[in-house]
C-alpha cells in the first residue's frame, strides 16, 4: 500500500552536467597553457638551450674511417659448424689513414685469430659484443701503435 501512494509519474531528478563541463574546459585551457609555456622556453628553458647549443657547438674533429675486409671464421665442432661473420671499421685521423691500411694484413691477422679462440657460450652472451669489440681494438691498437687508431666500429656481428 505504501507504493501505492508514490505517484508514478515522479521521475527521478537528473543530476547537472555543469561540473563536468567546467572541469573539461579547465583541463583543456590549462593543458593549452602549459603546453604553450614548455613550447616557448618558459618552462624547463627550451628555446633557450637550442639557441645556445647551436651557437657554442664546436667543429667535429678530423675523421678517417678505414674499412675492414669482412671476417668470415668457422666457429667449429662446438659451434655446430656455424660461421661467424664480422664487418667493421677502423676509426683513424686523416694523418693515419694510409698507415692504418698499409697494416690491414696484419689487422686481418689479429682479428682472425682472436676470433678462432673465443668460445662459442662467451658469442651467445648479450653483453659478448660490447667485451669482443674492446679486445679486438686492444689487440688492434697494439698492432698499428699507439694513437693511430681511436676507435673499432663494427656494422655487422653475425653468427649463422
Amino acid at each position: 500500500m505504501a507504493e501505492a501512494a508514490q505517484p508514478q509519474d515522479a521521475a527521478p531528478k537528473k543530476k547537472s552536467r555543469m561540473p563536468v563541463l567546467i572541469g573539461g574546459g579547465l583541463a583543456l585551457v590549462l593543458g593549452g597553457v602549459g603546453f604553450f609555456a614548455t613550447y616557448k622556453g618558459l618552462i624547463f628553458g627550451h628555446e633557450t638551450a637550442q639557441h645556445s647549443d647551436a651557437a657554442t657547438a664546436q667543429p667535429l674533429p678530423a675523421v678517417a674511417f678505414v674499412p675492414i675486409e669482412p671476417v668470415v671464421v668457422q666457429l667449429g665442432p662446438a659451434g655446430r659448424n656455424q660461421n661467424l661473420r664480422l664487418v667493421a671499421n677502423l676509426e683513424v685521423s686523416p694523418a693515419h689513414a694510409g698507415e692504418v691500411t698499409a697494416m690491414m694484413p696484419r689487422i686481418l691477422d689479429v682479428l682472425n685469430s682472436y676470433l678462432r679462440a673465443v668460445e662459442i657460450a662467451q658469442l651467445q652472451d648479450p653483453a659478448a659484443l660490447v667485451r669482443i669489440r674492446a679486445q679486438i681494438l686492444r689487440r688492434i691498437q697494439v698492432v698499428t701503435g699507439e694513437g693511430r687508431v681511436r676507435d673499432l666500429l663494427i656494422t655487422e656481428f653475425l653468427m649463422n
